[in-house]
């Protein structure tokens, strides 16, 4: 099966399981579960871990399956995206608790200004929905090489021929892409 046709089918998996069916839902946890742990079991270090968050990142697509988007994503680079913001939340609670022990087998130090509880996470919170609100606006074409690169992983070289497209413009939507990406995210400096 191409990639083209294992992305339809993939596609006609969601609007299955977006009307609740089971079957469907099993199928693509088949085709795509092996994937997902391989990149949760890296981006965590720990396989136990990384299956917990696998199977809280497949409950959120099951219970979001109506708001898939296949102009947006292909089906496996919405299930990575999912997943990788889970291990990423999951990462920053680790750190968060590694953090809190710290400070509490030092002891309390009066001297430091406490952050409000919850700014750093509102703050990625906020960055998160500025990134995709960017990557909405830029063309389709600059748009899916992002993606595949970012969201599935692949080289610019897998990109070219997944798209069957030149690798200089592979390259040079990417760049391209980012660089509209940045203007939007980013405010302008002022200049003195």
């Amino acid at each position: 099966m191409t990639e083209t046709a294992r992305e339809l089918e993939d596609i006609q998996l969601m609007g299955r399981i977006a009307a609740r069916d089971r079957r469907a839902f099993s199928a693509l946890f088949a085709r795509h579960a092996p994937l997902v742990l391989g990149v949760l079991t890296r981006m965590l270090g720990r396989r136990e871990e990384a299956e917990e968050v696998l199977q809280e990142a497949f409950l959120q697509a099951w219970d979001r399956a109506d708001s898939y988007d296949p102009r947006r994503a292909t089906p496996r680079g919405w299930l990575l995206m999912i997943s990788r913001s889970r291990a990423i939340d999951r990462i920053r609670s680790r750190q968060a608790r590694t953090r809190r022990e710290e400070e509490v087998q030092k002891g309390p130090d009066w001297r430091t200004e406490v952050e409000p509880v919850g700014t750093a996470a509102l703050e990625a919170s906020e960055r998160a929905e500025r990134v995709s609100h960017a990557l909405d606006v830029l063309p389709e074409e600059q748009r899916r090489c992002i993606e595949l690169a970012f969201f599935e992983g692949l080289s610019h070289s897998q990109i070219a021929t997944t798209l069957n497209q030149p690798l200089g413009t592979v390259k040079s939507r990417i760049l391209l892409g980012m660089r509209k990406m940045r203007e939007r995210i980013e405010p302008p400096t002022e200049r003195p």
